[in-house]
């Protein structure tokens, strides 16, 4: 009896099998009229395939936005640090030009430069609050820098050496509020003026040259440069040019107000003037000129 239900489920499952195969390649037959259970199955199997494929391709094109989300952030950041670089090589290389431009033109100084060597220097630091009073420079004394030599750039005369280190100068400036900042200086024309450099006004950003005899005409655009008489500073450095002329409080000389050659405002490299002559005696000088303090 056991041996007749084993064979009888073995006969069912191979019914069952070749019914399955039947029906299969039924279903594959190519008909233009489907069975109604067909088309019952197939209308089942799409409507599910279509209940389940809209949320998976949500999740699939929200997955699909984010990561398009996440490439163009990551190239966006790739471009703002190209761009970043683009501005920053940019204003290195028009630091650079204005570099060059600035040696180019300390070159042509120096080679324009009489009785005096000059000594190439740059700016090293500047105090905010004394902006247009003291800069540092890197010479000192192991480079020959001496107290009271003239300090010029490529478009005049920035000021002087007020106080040597050994690596390093304090340069006081043409604009600097000191009564005792004066330099010999000379008008030039038809007839050379003498006057002194002394004083600045802060609000004009002009130099004044005082002690001009009333007497003498002094027009807009004649040059300014130093007389030499002092003793320290050499003859033919460019101050700069006359902007206008007034009389002194009591009338009875002429103050000039002078366009300073160089910016005090913007400097990086300097040219420390070392005077070759012999510097004439002082007691001589008083009979002159005042020299330079």
């Amino acid at each position: 009896m056991p041996q007749f239900f084993l064979n009888k489920r073995l006969i069912i499952l191979l019914v069952s099998i070749i019914v399955l195969v039947a029906l299969i390649g039924f279903s594959l037959r190519d008909r233009s009229k489907l069975t109604w259970p067909e088309q019952f199955v197939r209308d089942t199997t799409g409507w599910f395939q279509s209940l389940v494929s809209r949320p998976a391709n949500y999740l699939a094109g929200f997955f699909e936005n984010l990561q398009d989300l996440q490439n163009t952030y990551e190239e966006n950041e790739e471009l703002k640090t190209r761009v970043e670089k683009i501005a920053s090589l940019e204003a290195e290389i028009q630091e650079l030009k204005k570099d060059n431009k600035e040696l180019r033109d300390v070159l042509d100084a120096k080679q324009t430069l009489r009785d005096f060597e000059p000594l190439p220097a740059t700016v090293i630091g500047r105090n905010p609050d004394r902006w247009h009073e003291i800069m540092i420079i890197n010479k000192g004394k192991t480079d020959g820098i001496e107290k009271n030599m003239a300090v010029v750039t490529a478009t005049g005369l920035v000021g002087k050496v007020k106080s040597v280190n050994q690596f390093s100068s304090t340069v006081q400036l043409l604009s600097a509020m000191d009564p005792k900042n004066r330099i010999s200086a000379v008008i030039q024309g038809e007839k050379d003026v003498y006057g002194f450099v002394q004083g600045f006004d802060a609000k004009k950003k002009l130099l004044m040259v005082k002690a001009i005899p009333s007497s003498e005409k002094i027009e807009k655009g004649q040059t300014v440069i130093t007389s030499g008489m002092g003793g320290v500073f050499p003859k033919g450095l460019i101050i700069g040019k006359v902007e206008e002329v007034k009389p002194d409080q009591y009338g009875l000389n002429q103050t000039a107000l002078i366009k300073p050659g160089a910016d005090f405002y913007d400097i990086e490299n300097v040219i420390v003037i070392k005077r070759l002559m012999t510097q004439p005696d002082r007691s001589a000088m008083k009979a002159g000129k005042e020299e330079e303090l």
